[in-house]
């Protein structure tokens, strides 16, 4: 029971119209928070993301902290083995639910991604990566963050398309053509007089 935690999801108008602290449950009040864990997901009751991507880019810094004390002793493809096992694993990590959320909330992940091509590269804080003249990020076959989110969600549809994925959504994969959706669009909009 202690394990056990408890929100309301909302706006923040719907939020404050809500007076309800805690939810009794088998006898026990389980107390209503602003933001619970839920598989190393940190939900907030608005659904910014904001708290879990924090929480996220802190402990990647903190990893990246440790490779930079060892990867002077390291070659570079053992910097990027490292890196991807510590860090890219951690941005990836459940990043599907972080989908359309705004590019601010991303930012923290995204200078992570940066620190990250900066040490394996070496190069100092103030050299850009989006610098056309030096296109570390194509060097290291690494996407933006948002991009990544893109893939991530373009693969699994793919992985259900083909049937490689999970049966449970596998499952609620339903395909449909362009122009069976326009029909069924069509239909609809001449039914409702």
């Amino acid at each position: 029971m202690d394990k056990t935690q408890s929100i309301c999801l909302g706006s923040p108008q719907q939020l404050t119209k809500l007076n309800v602290h805690a939810i009794t449950l088998a006898n026990v009040d389980i107390e209503v928070s602003d933001e619970v864990t839920c598989l190393g997901v940190v939900l907030d009751s608005t659904l910014t993301f904001a708290a879990n991507v924090k929480k996220r880019a802190g402990s990647c810094f903190h990893q990246l902290l440790q490779v930079r004390a060892v990867c002077c002793t390291l070659s570079v493809d053992a910097t990027k083995t490292l890196v991807h096992a510590l860090i890219t694993t951690r941005v990836d990590y459940c990043n599907s639910v972080l989908y359309g959320i705004t590019t601010t909330n991303l930012r923290p992940l995204q200078s992570v991604i940066n620190a990250a091509a900066r040490l394996i590269t070496g190069k100092c804080k103030f050299n850009h990566i989006t610098d056309p003249a030096w296109p570390l990020c194509d060097d290291l076959h690494c996407l933006p963050v948002h991009r990544r989110i893109q893939f991530k969600l373009c693969s699994l549809v793919s992985k259900c398309q083909c049937r490689m994925a999970p049966s449970y959504l596998a499952d609620m994969y339903i395909p449909v053509s362009a122009t069976c959706g326009r029909t069924h669009l069509r239909s609809a909009v001449h039914q409702s007089p």
